[in-house]
């Protein structure tokens, strides 16, 4: 058997440039790992199959990403093996922490060694991009500029570890439903990713903090307006940095000791965790 850690991410970052030719949106995104995971356990088998814990609300066919995952990595050897999935959810869903991203990052990487593919990183980011725009990042992880539709990455310098406090709003936001109401209204404000860049590798923190935006922010607000009272709770509290991760709706924040037991909400989860660094 095989285990997997599929990490969350959050975008310190999201700029969307326009739409492509190929239907996609251009994006530049800073993206950043956090210690929690989902839990993904590989065997042999002789066929594909996939059990999920802790969400029955999950698809456990092709419509799941870990199960296409597992086809991807077939079709690209070449080879016709099975595998028995068996994934323990942590990461909320739809929250915009990549949880079936990393999940189907999580089955490339252990398919490589369960079977011996000898695949390179930049192989299983291949295969990767093929399932999913933030896949490739899920499979190497850390601090990276993802920038294209995603799939093309940049390492940067590593982010300091801080404690991350999630605050996941009840309910979820389509991925599909973000963009498609941004291109209805564009954001006039654009963060300003090279200059990010320069400030994080100088570890001028502080500046950098200033600076994170996420155009797709605001359309998430006008579904789940609380994400700036969450916002102003957690700035309130200490947070460095608070704002909207992905397309939502959780909002996350860069803290040095946050206190759970003050958040107190009926509507919203909360998670602890900590930024981690690259995964391979």
């Amino acid at each position: 058997m095989v285990k997997e850690f599929a990490r969350a991410k959050i975008n310190l970052t999201l700029d969307i440039l326009g739409k492509r030719a190929d239907g996609f949106h251009e994006v530049s995104m800073i993206m950043q790992t956090l210690e929690l995971a989902d839990i993904v356990a590989l065997e042999k088998a002789d066929a594909i199959t996939l059990k999920i814990f802790g969400n029955d609300s999950l698809p456990v066919d092709e419509k799941n990403l870990a199960f296409r995952a597992a086809l991807e990595v077939q079709n690209f050897c070449n080879k016709n093996f099975g595998v028995s999935i068996n994934l323990t959810k942590k990461i909320p869903s739809a929250a915009g922490l990549a949880g079936g991203s990393s999940d189907a990052a999580a089955v490339i990487r252990g398919l490589n060694v369960l079977y011996d593919l000898n695949l390179s990183v930049e192989e299983m980011c291949e295969i990767a991009a093929k399932i999913g725009s933030d896949v490739p990042y899920c499979v190497i992880g850390g601090t990276c500029l993802a920038t294209g539709r995603g799939e093309n990455l940049t390492r940067l310098d590593d982010l300091p570890t801080f404690q991350v406090v999630l605050i996941k709003p009840l309910g979820e936001i389509s991925t599909a439903w973000s963009y498609k109401t941004y291109d209805d209204n564009p954001a006039q404000f654009h963060p300003q990713n090279n200059e990010i860049i320069k400030l994080l590798k100088e570890k001028n923190f502080d500046a950098a903090f200033k600076k994170f935006s996420n155009v797709l922010e605001p359309v998430a607000v006008k579904k789940f307006p609380a994400i700036q009272t969450y916002k102003k709770f957690l700035l309130d509290n200490g947070a460095k940095i608070a704002m909207m991760s992905g397309s939502g709706p959780t909002v996350f924040a860069l803290t040095d000791n946050f206190d759970a037991a003050k958040f107190v909400s009926n509507d919203a989860q909360i998670f602890i965790t900590k930024t981690f660094q690259k995964v391979i």
